[in-house]
Order: C-alpha cells, then sequence, then structure tokens
C-alpha cells in the first residue's frame, strides 16, 4: 500500500488531494492533516462527492514537531507532501526524519521574521537523509517545479547548452475583487515587495521590487505587463545547470493589484515586524491577511487562463543556436469544475501529486536532499500531459529582445 499524508488544507492541498484520489492506483490510502481540522473535512466531503473515495483528516500543529512525529508514527506513511506555510518547512523535515518518512514540498523554507528566500536552510539536510536512507524532493509545485522541468527537458531533448532562461509566470484571470491574491496573501506580497535578483555572469544582479517592468503577449491571454522578481528556482538551477549565464523571473500584475499594493506598503500594512497595539503585538501583513479574501474563496468567481512557461536560448543539439519557448495554458473554470479550485492552486497541486507519484512508483529515487530538476523530467512531463496540464513548445525567431 501507498500510503500518504499530506499537509495543508488550502486550495493546493485540495487540488493535491482530490487529484491523488483520482490515482487511486498510486494513492492507496489518503490522509489529510492541517491546523485546521475543518478545512481538512470540507475537503474531505468534497473528494467523496467527487470522486467516491474516503480519506482520513486529522487537526495537527505542523510546528510541533513531536506532534507530527506521533501523527506519523499513527498513520506510517510512505511520504509527507509538504503543502502547509513555508515557515514550517524545517518542523516538518525534521519530523520525517525522526519517524524515517520521505519528504516532498513545493516551496523552499523562508524564516518568520524576514522576506528571505534561500534553499541553504534545506540543502544542509543532505547528509541527515542521506544517512537515514530517505528522500527529500524539493519544490514540486509549477513555479518552482514544473518550470525546472520544463528547462532539464528542453536540455535533455533540444540543447547541448542553454545560455539564457527566462521565466514567465502569467495569471490572466480576473476574480472580480478589487484586491486579492490568487495564493496565500502572506507569501504573495512577501515575494512582490521584496528586491528583486537575477542571475547573470555568476553574480547576483538586483534591483528593487516591482522596477523593472515589460510587456509580452501571452498566448491565450493576450499583453500583459510582467515585473523582473525574484524567485527561489533561480538559485537550485543556477546551482545545478550552472552554464546558464542569465537566469530570469518574471511575474504579471495589473494596474490595480499594483496601486492597491503601493498604497498598502506606504502606510505599513505589508511589514512583517510586530508594532503594538492595544497592548498586543500583531505583524501588520498577518492582519491584512486576515481581512483579505481567502484565496480557495476566489475558484467561482475566477474567470481567464494562466499561461506559465520558460524561454531559452543556446546551442540547439543541431548545432545551431536556437530559441524555444515551453509553456502550459491552464483554465480557471476548467480546473475549479474537476477540483472546486482556481486556476492557481490547480497549477501547484497537480504537480504535487505527480511529483509525489514519482517517488511513490519508484520511477524517482535517491536517498538526500533533491531539487526537482535533478532527475529525469521524462516521466514527469508525461504525466502532466495525461493530468490537466498539457504543454507545448515552439521555437521563436530570436531571444527577448529586452
Amino acid at each position: 500500500m501507498s500510503k500518504i499524508l499530506v499537509i495543508g488544507a488550502g486550495g493546493v492541498g485540495s487540488v493535491a488531494v482530490h487529484k491523488m484520489a483520482m490515482n487511486a492506483d498510486i494513492f492507496s490510502h489518503i490522509s489529510l492533516a492541517s491546523r485546521t481540522k475543518s478545512k481538512c473535512d470540507a475537503i474531505a466531503a468534497s473528494v467523496k462527492e467527487r470522486t467516491g473515495v474516503d480519506i482520513d483528516t486529522f487537526g495537527l500543529d505542523a510546528d510541533d514537531v513531536p506532534a507530527t512525529r506521533t501523527l506519523l508514527n499513527q498513520i506510517k506513511p510512505s511520504l509527507v507532501v509538504n503543502l502547509a506555510l513555508p515557515y514550517q518547512d524545517l518542523n516538518i523535515m525534521d519530523a520525517c526524519l525522526a519517524a524515517g518518512v520521505h519528504y516532498m514540498d513545493t516551496a523552499n523554507y523562508e524564516p518568520l521574521d524576514v522576506a528571505k528566500f534561500e534553499y541553504h536552510w534545506q540543502w544542509a539536510y543532505q547528509d541527515r537523509y542521506k544517512e537515514a536512507g530517505l528522500t527529500a524532493l524539493l519544490g514540486s509545485g509549477f513555479d518552482p517545479g514544473v518550470t525546472s522541468v520544463f528547462t532539464t527537458y528542453l536540455k535533455k531533448h533540444y540543447f547541448d547548452r542553454i545560455d539564457t532562461l527566462d521565466i514567465l509566470d502569467c495569471n490572466g484571470g480576473d476574480h472580480g475583487q478589487a484586491f486579492a491574491t490568487n495564493f496565500n496573501p502572506e507569501i504573495n506580497i512577501r515575494e512582490v515587495t521584496a528586491v528583486a535578483r537575477h542571475w547573470e555572469n555568476g553574480d547576483w544582479v538586483e534591483t528593487p521590487a516591482m522596477s523593472v517592468k515589460q510587456s509580452f503577449d501571452f498566448e491565450a491571454v493576450g499583453p500583459k505587463n510582467m515585473y523582473l522578481m525574484y524567485h527561489e528556482e533561480i538559485e537550485s538551477l543556477k546551482t545545478h545547470l550552472p552554464e546558464i549565464k542569465r537566469i530570469r523571473f518574471w511575474m504579471t500584475f495589473g494596474d490595480a493589484y499594483i496601486m492597491h499594493l503601493n498604497v498598502l506598503q506606504a502606510v505599513g500594512m505589508t511589514r512583517i515586524d510586530p508594532v503594538l497595539y492595544e497592548g498586543k503585538e500583531i505583524i501588520p501583513l498577518q492582519f491584512l491577511k486576515a481581512v483579505l479574501p481567502e484565496p480557495a474563496s476566489l475558484g467561482p468567481t475566477t474567470k481567464g487562463k494562466t499561461n506559465i512557461g520558460c524561454i531559452a536560448t543556446g546551442l540547439g543539439k543541431d548545432g545551431k543556436e536556437k530559441t524555444l519557448y515551453i509553456y502550459n495554458i491552464c483554465d480557471h473554470e476548467d480546473a475549479y469544475a474537476e477540483t472546486g479550485n482556481q486556476a492557481v492552486s490547480y497549477t501547484t497541486g497537480v504537480p504535487a501529486m505527480i511529483g509525489a507519484a514519482m517517488l511513490l512508483t519508484g520511477k524517482w529515487s535517491g536517498a538526500g536532499v533533491w531539487n526537482i530538476e535533478q532527475f529525469d523530467p521524462d516521466p514527469f512531463m508525461d504525466m502532466l500531459n495525461a493530468h490537466g496540464l498539457p504543454w507545448q513548445v515552439k521555437e521563436l525567431d530570436g531571444p527577448l529582445g529586452f
């Protein structure tokens, strides 16, 4: 039996569990845990209605390592899929080590008190996981995740050498809200307001947050403004594919989003340091998260499509310089019809299911801590096509002109 424990009952956790239930030949027993058990129960009810599969639900504070270890010893899963907050990654990795269970996540660890997105905290677990004979798979979402697999797929089949890589993340959906984020508001706003960094010629290049803007015409979405940002797959890709001279990450934002964000930042609502309010310390960004719409609630009203992919330039296997664009288009309404969640959750939850399937079926294996681009991309890419995230490759006339 392939028992699995998913930790986290947000939109991504919901999608992942629904898709796991649709693949009962791989996921024979599914458990779902979260700090708020009622969220798990609601997902379990939807899974039962849509697939007929029963899943177990548990209340769990994943910051409590002994409690997580106790639950793991009770369930005895083969794998933990961590879809909780990135602040909890290290605690869950510790619990998996203590209980002898394989580990997987979709986003790298970041400390609560500073928006610092780096892998070194998790890479430091390499020796402990290797000695324990356990696998830790990092970053099996879309970005990081699919975009990293896209890159290694291009390298394996089309390029002898990749020189430049641009990752383009476009959400062309409209949820009808004045201001809302399509995934956890706290994580989203921490990312957007952080200093932008990209990798170029062996060093980091920093620019002020949201200061570099370009327009790109996305298939099925249309022209959108996209902004240069830092994202964690830049660090892992430049480490594991050191030949790439420049790696950049771009994300689209509408003018209304930028306007609201600028106001919130100007008045201090995006701060992550504590302030004293009525004798109690509160974190302004956490308070803002509490009053913004819950991302999982946006599914019924979100229309439009996402378009996420990579543009790579380099020396092709035919000996010629070329530029290739590999991407996926996902429809918000189709995602909601299948799983009850909008496409931003869907595009992360499906790769989480696929990464788990890679480990459970033995297509990917190895003791230690691994980033997703270190494994063979082909079986993962096949499952993307089969499970709702079809991709395509097209040749461009040349690299991006900026």
